[in-house]
């Protein structure tokens, strides 16, 4: 496994790791759950991501049943949780980020979770009703309380994060260390140019999500529908119909084609290609089946095969690099 910085922090990350967004407390049985995380685990993954509106906060106690039962050292792992969306509960107290929600969240995430601190804490989305110094002030209490050790912010622009730094720097405060973005190679604006200035200026982490657009840049589409999968599930119609474009489809017959030519399937190459990138600091992995993250886990071995010449064959099939401001 290959460790990297988050950011300009000195946490280091394993490269692959593994969250439970869909899965944990909803898709896969408990048994399941923890044989993953062993895996993942025994590989060398160090970060295990989660949040307080995965299965409305199932998802936090099923993994945090496992950490306990496990047993691990926990300075050898990091785990995180977000706030924002809620667990369940739909009152404006319940919601957002206010320095209520904030600190009620992460009291709860740590229950749930049976941690005393949580490694990462995000802001699952932008609150436009709460000011950005309330949040900021807030996650900067949590840390010198020690109930987290870094905090950082989810679908969040660059410009919202730049505000946070500000309010940051103005009241000698900590900014956050990390964004969690979606990133893959149907996705990739906000990654590849809306954030590049900010890794060279105060320095950003970033854990993707969904770098195989949820499962669409795998074999499992590319003929009949199969059963069992997470866009097959009730509630996620709106997914199933974004991600099942039939222009995406047509590309990843292509893609996987040319993962073939490389002696390799095209999840490994799609999670190789996100992985490549140098401000990914985490490219975080779901699944459902052990066999499935058996195969996703050794990835990183095939990123050295995306030479200048299989990376051209990429941007040749998908058509869509972004193209960078002129200054």
């Amino acid at each position: 496994m290959e460790y990297r910085r988050l950011g300009k922090s000195g946490l280091q990350v394993s490269a692959l790791s593994l969250g439970s967004w869909l899965t944990f407390g909803k898709q896969i049985g408990d048994d399941t759950a923890e044989d993953l995380m062993k895996l993942a685990y025994d590989k060398g993954v160090n970060f295990f991501d989660n949040a307080e509106t995965y299965a409305n906060g199932k998802s936090e106690i099923v993994m945090g049943n496992i950490l306990k039962k496990m047993g691990w050292d926990r300075s050898s792992y990091v785990v995180s949780s977000k706030a924002f969306f809620g667990d369940g509960g739909k009152l404006p107290t319940q919601l957002g980020l206010s320095r209520k929600h904030l600190v009620e969240a992460c009291d709860a995430a740590l229950k749930r979770l049976q941690v005393e601190y949580l490694d990462l804490y995000y802001c699952h989305r932008p609150d436009k009703n709460t000011p950005i110094e309330e949040t900021v002030l807030t996650m900067n209490h949590l840390i010198q309380q020690g109930k987290i050790f870094y905090w950082g912010t989810s679908e969040w622009s660059a410009q919202e994060i730049m505000e946070a730094h500000m309010v940051a720097k103005e009241y000698r405060l900590i900014g956050p260390t990390m964004e969690q973005p979606q990133y893959n190679m149907f996705h990739r604006e906000k990654v590849e140019v809306e954030f590049n200035q900010i890794y060279k200026t105060v320095g950003l982490g970033t854990t993707i999500w969904s770098p195989l657009a949820s499962g669409v840049l795998t074999d499992k589409y590319i003929g009949q529908m199969p059963e069992g999968t997470r866009l097959g599930m009730a509630g996620l119609e709106w997914l199933k119909e974004r991600s099942l474009d039939p222009h995406r489809l047509s590309l990843c017959r292509k893609l996987n084609t040319l993962a073939g030519d490389l002696g390799t399937s095209l999840a490994k190459l799609a999670i190789a290609w996100c992985a490549k990138n140098p401000n990914v600091s985490t490219v975080i992995l779901g699944a459902s089946k052990q066999h499935h993250l058996e195969e996703t886990l050794t990835s990183l071995e095939i990123v050295p095969k995306i030479t200048e010449e299989v990376n051209q064959r990429i941007e040749d099939i998908l058509e869509n690099k972004p193209k960078h401001p002129m200054f």
